[in-house]
């Protein structure tokens, strides 16, 4: 159970300015720094249980990206390195030299382009449920519908865009409390930084970058990942030297929301090592 004080921890947003833009963003805990980016739909909300668990450990950072949560939204001109670059300086801001980084999603792209463009500021990468972008993941039609569909969708009221990308994100078999926490999440998108956000994933492809990653690298899946299926995990895991998979039973896309506690054993016991190294 959240004691009272703990849950309004969580919930207390620090800020920051990068280039312009209102950062917003949640920091917990001492030790090493890991950073968790969410997913286009989403913001640091998503993170909760991480940020309670693993703040014991690690100081856990968790922003809400431009265009999401209490951020501003950021230039119509923004691509995925854009969101790179202004993590670096975000980081800077905070002082963290180097980090884990943990993406999920969209955040798994943005985590591979901030190794690729950073890779002195990365001790670890961990990707849960991501692509090697859209068109590098995907078949060609799929992505280009999955990008066509975002762009209209972004338009919808609240709550036809939950109940429309609601049920992806999770296996058929969700608590309630879980149903309605991402629901809550979910119904406060931001129009112009999700389509934005899709428009990187859809356009995107890290395949040659993949071979490169030369960080200890996880890659964390939910087995009901109705969104990124376990072939695109195999595929990354083939792609990356020495990354190891660990798949969730049960779990679907958000399944540091689903199965929160193997999630964080996973994260603790692989980040952990690597720290005092």
């Amino acid at each position: 159970m959240i004691t009272g004080s703990l849950h309004d921890r969580i919930e207390t947003m620090l800020r920051t300015k990068v280039n312009g833009l209102s950062i917003a963003y949640k920091r917990m805990g001492n030790g090493p720094a890991l950073i968790l980016l969410h997913g286009f739909t989403q913001d640091s909300r998503v993170w909760r249980p991480q940020l309670e668990s693993l703040s014991g450990k690690f100081t856990v950072i968790a922003w809400d990206a431009p265009g999401a949560g209490q951020s501003s939204d950021p230039p119509l001109t923004f691509e995925i390195g854009d969101w790179a670059d202004c993590l670096s300086e975000f980081l800077d801001s905070l002082g963290v030299k180097e980090a884990h980084i943990l993406g999920l999603s969209w955040g798994g792209l943005l985590a591979q382009k901030f190794y690729q463009s950073y890779p002195k500021r990365v001790l670890s990468l961990v990707l849960a449920d991501t692509y090697a972008g859209w068109k590098g993941s995907l078949p060609a039609l799929l992505a280009e519908q999955r990008l066509l569909t975002c762009l209209q969708d972004a338009s919808l009221p609240p709550s036809q865009f939950v109940l429309k990308y609601l049920p992806g994100m999770f296996s058929d078999s969700p608590t309630k409390e879980q149903h309605e926490e991402l629901a809550k999440i979910m119904s406060e998108f931001h129009p112009v930084g999700f389509k934005l956000m899709a428009t990187a994933l859809a356009i995107a492809d890290t395949r040659d970058l993949l071979p490169n990653i030369q960080v200890p690298t996880l890659l964390i899946w939910g087995e009901a990942d109705k969104r990124s299926p376990l072939s695109v995990a195999y595929e990354m895991r083939d792609a990356i030297p020495g990354s190891r998979l660990e798949v969730i039973s049960g779990a679907g896309h958000d399944c540091n929301l689903e199965k929160p506690d193997q999630f964080n054993a996973i994260v603790d016991d692989f980040c952990l090592p690597l720290s005092a190294k």
